[in-house]
């Protein structure tokens, strides 16, 4: 299998198992969206602790905690990762799938907003067609939610500002999510403490299945990571843009069919101008790359 391959099928297996979650979580009920996301934090820290120990990442790690500047943007990934995380598992164990989806397919536009409104970044006629587009969709969804979206909102902002400040920080996937989940694992394990302390907890109180698959949110978070990171070096982000509209199309799938959430004619148009603004959004992107690829040849024939 070529290197290339071995990426592509890397990155088909990150955004499969992202979109599979909704199957996931559900199993973790009686535990609250809290409790399940405190755990998912202390698991995850133990993981990574090993990652980086076992893949010999640790003089990383210490030039990340040298660097002000790199903390202190981690620190705000950690906050925003912490309120996407529980804002997701809330939603799917609220039986709110579709609307988790909806968070991932406005993620490009959000992200390409947010490089407007905090980089100045200039936007193409075309980006600014599927901006308008993906603001009259979030309209139509109010109207028909009889509410704004906040769940996709939410996750949708959470995440751009995770991959702006992710992007700024310049650090490795192992050691950033390492650093991050160490920021809010002593938070997410005191909340654990309190929380059995009190009779609210479910860790033991529902059986060993109950207490692995707790104890398995860890290795869900760091797998799919893995696969990513390696995708990522090996294939070009062209093809990691479009491979991103796996995860929420599973979960959107998911939505309708496992977990049988409606969907009245006025969702359908909200998601048919989504899927429109996206569609627009991608292809004048690949048409960009491409262009910029034969000016980068014209340059070096010269």
């Amino acid at each position: 299998m070529s290197d290339q391959r071995r990426g592509f099928t890397l990155g088909f297996l990150a955004y499969l198992m992202w979109g599979a979650f909704p199957l996931y979580w559900p199993l973790l009920r009686p535990s609250g969206a809290a409790e399940i996301l405190a755990h998912r934090m202390v698991w995850s820290l133990v993981v990574m602790g090993v990652l980086v120990v076992v893949l010999r990442r640790t003089t990383a790690l210490r030039a990340v905690l040298r660097d002000r500047r790199t903390t202190l943007l981690l620190v705000l990934a950690a906050a925003t990762i912490t309120s996407n995380w529980g804002t997701y598992i809330y939603g799917v164990n609220t039986d709110r799938v579709v609307e988790t989806s909806l968070g991932y397919f406005i993620n490009p536009l959000v992200t390409v907003l947010m490089g407007v409104l905090v980089l100045g970044e200039r936007l193409r006629p075309a980006q600014w067609t599927a901006l308008a587009i993906g603001f009259a969709a979030v309209a139509v969804l109010t109207l028909d939610y009889g509410r704004p979206p906040v769940i996709a909102l939410v996750l949708a902002f959470s995440f751009g500002t995770y991959g702006l400040a992710k992007k700024s920080a310049g650090v490795g996937a192992i050691e950033s999510l390492a650093f991050e989940t160490a920021v809010i694992a002593p938070f997410a394990l005191g909340y654990l403490l309190w929380l059995g302390s009190t009779g609210g907890a479910h860790f033991t109180s529902e059986g060993p299945g109950h207490v692995a698959l707790l104890l398995a949110s860890g290795v869900v978070t760091a797998v799919p990571l893995l696969c990513f990171g390696a995708a990522a070096t090996r294939v070009s982000m062209t093809t990691l843009g479009l491979l991103q509209y796996l995860a929420p199309v599973l979960q959107f799938l998911l939505g309708i069919t496992v977990i049988g959430e409606r969907m009245p004619p006025g969702r359908w148009i909200g998601f048919g101008l989504v899927w429109l603004a996206l569609a627009i959004f991608t292809v004048e992107a690949l048409r960009h790359h491409r262009r910029q690829l034969a000016l980068a040849a014209e340059s070096c024939a010269v």
